[in-house]
Parts: C-alpha cells; structure tokens; sequence
C-alpha cells in the first residue's frame, strides 16, 4: 500500500509540475503580449502628443496671421472711409460740368499718384522725393499711409 501511495503522489507531483510549467509559460507569453502592446501604446501617446505640439503650433500661427490680417483689414476700412469723407465733399459731377480742364487734372493727378501707391506696396524702391518726405501727405497724398517716419 506504501508503493501504491508512493506512486500515486508521484504522478500527482508529475501531473502538478507539468500543470505549473504550461501555466508558467502561458503567464511568460502573455506578460510578453502585454510588454509589447504596451511599448505600442507609449509609441502612440508619444506620436499624439508630438501632433498635439503641433497643431498648438499651427493654432497660434494661424492666430497670429489672423491677427495681422484683421488689422490690416480694419485699416483698410479706415482708410476707405476717409477717401469717402474726402469725396462727399465735393460734387465731382457739377464741378466737372463747370470746370472740366481743372477736373481732369486733379483725376489724372490723382490716378498717377494712386499708380504709384500701387508700385510701392509692390515693392518698387522710393523715389529721393518719397525719401525725403516729412509726412505721409508729402510722401504720397492718395496714400499716406505708406509712408514710415525716418528712424533717427
């Protein structure tokens, strides 16, 4: 009966250490799932955090652009509504019935100046006149606004 006992709690042993050894292995394959999975994880968080940095980059760019373009557009509103001023004063139609020669040569006066205002804003180079001027209705009457105060 001692046998018997002894033999059956070897195989037992047996049975238990092979259950141990496939449980083992299965927790070994598993955690090494898990390790895996988990690096890719970290990759992705890395990857969204990087494209998070930069849309904040592209928002505050594009803010910035924004800002320059509004206030552009403000002046431009500005500089829309003195010309409007400027021109309800006057009643170009009667004046130009009255007094054409002298209304063609504050139109065509005018038009060149504005020409100019075109050449400069695309980036042609100042006249000596343009450089010398000591204020905006100086540098350029049709667009004053151009003109920047010397740096001392």
């Amino acid at each position: 009966m001692g046998m018997k006992l002894a033999a059956v709690l070897a195989i037992l042993l047996m049975f238990m250490a092979g259950a141990f050894s496939l449980y083992y292995n299965d927790t070994q394959k598993r955690m090494a799932t898990l390790i895996e999975n988990n690096t890719k994880l970290e990759t992705g968080i890395k990857m969204n955090e990087e494209a998070i940095a930069s849309l904040n980059h592209s928002i505050a760019s594009a803010n910035a652009e924004l800002t320059r373009v509004n206030t552009a557009f403000t002046a431009s509103r500005e500089q829309n509504r003195l010309l409007s001023d400027r021109l309800a004063k006057h009643d170009i139609g009667m004046l130009a019935a009255s007094k054409p020669g002298l209304v063609e040569n504050i139109i065509n006066g005018a038009s060149t100046k504005a020409s100019r205002c075109f050449e400069i804003m695309s980036g042609a180079a100042l006249s000596d006149q343009e450089k010398g001027a000591k204020d905006g209705k100086s540098f350029n009457s049709e667009c004053p606004w151009l003109w920047t105060s010397p740096t001392p």
